[in-house]
């Protein structure tokens, strides 16, 4: 069993577009009963929200399907209970550092690691580039699957 949380600042469109991406790359590999996908945020200022509006237009753009959410923050707890913390920037790892104080399990990453590469991915709710996130989200998700599969 593979137990991912995904992180981003407020959980409404980074965090929530890569824990509904992977998810589908899971179903359509016929793997959900090996997987627990979810994602949290940094910050407290968007709990209880949706996903932003831009980030289901294109997730629906791609066909995504979109499980049901409400933003909530990352605990301590959560960092207990999974086996990988995916942050989508270095400003997520440094808040998240906030919260758990110590990654003495090395479970955090940042998504595009995964392809071998250090960049963030930017925040699309201030950029308003989402396809160019779904992308970089797309390609980590489906290297970060083909990784667990594959050890």
């Amino acid at each position: 069993m593979y137990k991912i949380m995904f992180v981003c600042h407020g959980n409404i469109c980074r965090s929530p577009m890569a824990e509904m991406i992977l998810k589908d790359i899971v179903n359509k590999n016929n793997m959900t009963s090996e997987f627990i996908i979810n994602s949290t945020a940094t910050s407290r200022e968007e709990i209880g929200n949706d996903l932003y509006p831009s980030a289901i237009r294109t997730l629906n753009g791609h066909n995504i399907p979109i499980d049901k959410h409400r933003a909530r923050q990352i605990t301590m707890d959560d960092y207990e209970d999974y086996d990988y913390i995916i942050c989508m920037d270095d400003n997520n790892i440094r808040n998240l550092f906030r919260i758990i104080n110590n990654d003495y399990d090395n479970k955090v990453y940042k998504l595009l690691e995964f392809c071998n590469d250090s960049s963030d991915i930017e925040d699309p709710w201030y950029t308003d580039n989402f396809e160019k996130v779904y992308n970089q989200i797309n390609e980590g998700c489906n290297a970060l699957f083909n990784k667990l599969i594959n050890e």
